[in-house]
């Protein structure tokens, strides 16, 4: 991490009504590859140092992404511009965040 960058982590969460697969039509198919896409780009502009979730589907499933960016306000810029919280089949929180150790 550079000195000017800072690092910044967004917890995602489904809303409850998708954590039942059945409730998932072809839109909410179609946010998640744009999500997807999105930290793809955030990758490419090495904004982005990694973006996952755990497994399974309930009450406890959640994503993250971690962020290296210039600010806080760009942070939640992006946060809120993430299509899957931007279409609101996702919610998000964002958190100061600073990775300690990390696999080469």
């Amino acid at each position: 991490m550079t000195d000017d960058k800072k690092q910044f982590i967004y917890v995602l969460k489904l809303i409850p009504s998708l954590l039942k697969e059945e409730n998932w039509t072809a839109r909410e198919e179609k946010i998640v590859d744009r999500h997807f896409t999105k930290l793809q780009e955030l990758l490419a502009e090495e904004k982005l140092v990694l973006a996952g979730k755990t497994m399974g589907m309930d009450e406890k499933t959640f994503g993250i992404v971690i962020l290296e960016i210039e600010s806080e306000e760009e942070a939640f810029h992006i946060m809120k511009n993430d299509p899957a919280v931007a279409e609101g089949i996702m919610t998000a929180e964002l958190f100061p965040y600073k990775v300690a150790l990390i696999k080469k």
